[in-house]
């Protein structure tokens, strides 16, 4: 029988809220009751679907040939590498939202502690809501200013305020709008996918930088890994009696599909002559048909607030998870508010030079996402199915292993495999061919320091 209450000490999320759509959410981080669980796993799939399709998965596959270098074929399988193991990350994470109704990074108590879960949850917080939240509001701002001829700011100022009332209302409100967003950007992707893949020159290839095929898989992989932290988020509201697989399934191949094709479609819009521009969207669409580039530019900045509503909600979580207390039944609402403000100052900054710092930013994402998977998928084998309700509001546990196999992780990998703008480590300046491992090495050695040091039952 499924057990849907809580622990001793754990809090139940405020109010009543069920199945309501437009309703703010209440509460914060709380565990939800078998009373307000609904839903389908299959829902996983619109739901990560949508927020994909958008113009930074189609920058992957432009970085992947017009900045690596790498031809089209090779672009194609590097992708595919990345882009798959942050999507089986994904569904594995994902499926362990309804058995704890709670979310991601409270999950993340057990592998961390309480307080120690404060390094990956101040990195998820100011990634999610901040960074991600300008990254997306600026190739939205670029889509809607060509659409309509508005600066980019009044542009950016249109977005971010959609996007922040989306994320206001909370939970059901976000599934409702990813599910009927994907039927527009589905068709419309689709249709400029297929013309750009008409257009394909697979032999075109500028020269590859050293490391081009691995700096092109971490790249996918921190687009793809970037949402892991985010995902039992979305599942923690399903019933505890819904089927793991399907819901780890749904979400991780929802990830793939829609990253798979936008970065193919990226990568084939530059081998047709797709250049960089003042404004990069323009430079993608400018290869379609003039109703499909419309059409497609409206796509773009549909999908920026499809991904930004998530990025938005999962910012405020992270930021509640750090054990911040706010007298506030709309906490989580607030601080929603909270970080779309700050996003938008970000992404106004990040107007005139987009492509540099998305670059970088994808890189260091996943720094610290592959030590963070480490310890996180170390803990899950090593309890063996034991549940771990008792930790996760309790703020006397304790389980240093954690953060400090992150950190030794994360401190180690960059020093001596980064391999990016801003930081090039010992071994990648001597053999640059290796590209950037850096995601895998801090994933294997945190994982590993984690096993060593983790000593006894709790």
């Amino acid at each position: 029988m499924a057990n849907t209450a809580p622990s001793s000490d754990e809090p139940v999320r405020p109010g009543l809220y069920g199945d309501r759509v437009v309703a703010v959410e209440p509460g914060g981080i709380e565990f939800i009751p078998a009373s307000e669980r609904h839903g389908r796993p299959s829902q996983m799939l619109w739901t990560w679907i949508a927020p994909n399709l958008e113009f930074a998965t189609v920058f992957i596959g432009v970085l992947a040939v017009g900045v690596f270098g790498l031809p089209f074929w090779q672009a194609v399988v590097a992708l595919t590498i990345g882009t798959a193991l942050g999507a089986i990350a994904h569904g594995l994470l994902s499926a362990r939202g309804p058995r704890y109704g709670v979310p991601q990074m409270v999950l993340g108590r057990a592998a961390f502690g309480y307080w120690g879960n404060l390094l990956p949850s101040g990195l998820m917080a100011i990634t999610a809501g901040i960074g991600w939240f300008a990254v997306n509001s600026v190739s939205g701002a670029f889509a809607l200013s060509a659409l309509s001829g508005l600066p980019a700011l009044a542009s950016l100022v249109i977005i971010v305020v959609i996007q922040i009332a989306i994320a206001f209302f909370g939970h059901n409100l976000v599934h409702a709008f990813e599910r009927y967003a994907l039927i527009f950007l589905g068709v419309v992707f689709a249709m400029s996918s297929f013309v750009l893949l008409g257009k394909t020159q697979p032999a075109a290839a500028t020269h590859p930088l050293p490391g081009s095929f691995l700096l092109t898989v971490g790249t996918a992989f921190g687009y793809a890994a970037g949402w892991n932290p985010y995902a039992a988020d979305y599942t923690r509201y399903l019933p505890e009696s819904a089927s793991p697989r399907a819901v780890g399934v749904s979400a991780g191949f929802g990830l793939f599909i829609a990253c798979m094709v936008l970065e193919i479609a990226g990568a084939a819009s530059v081998t047709a002559g797709g250049t960089s521009a003042t404004n990069p969207v323009s430079a993608f669409t400018g290869q379609l048909p003039t109703v499909l580039a419309h059409l497609t530019l409206l796509a773009v900045a549909l999908g920026a607030i499809a991904a930004n509503v998530l990025n938005t909600y999962s910012g405020a979580m992270a930021f509640l998870t750090m054990g911040i207390k706010l007298p506030l039944k709309l906490r989580r609402a607030v601080v929603a508010l909270l970080f779309g403000a700050i996003g938008f100052l970000l992404a106004w900054s990040a107007l005139a030079d987009a492509g540099t710092e998305y670059t970088n930013f994808l890189l260091i994402i996943a720094y610290w996402i592959g030590p963070w998977l480490g310890v996180f998928f170390a803990d899950q084998l090593m309890r063996r199915g034991q549940r771990v309700d008792a930790h996760l509001y309790d703020a006397h546990y304790r389980n240093r292993a954690g953060p400090v196999a992150m950190l030794i992780g994360m401190v180690v990998s960059i020093l001596l495999f980064s391999n990016q703008e801003l930081f090039v480590g010992f071994i990648a300046r001597q053999v640059p061919e290796i590209g950037d491992i850096t995601f895998l090495v801090g994933f294997v050695l945190a994982a590993g320091l984690y096993v060593l040091l983790r000593r006894g039952p709790d």
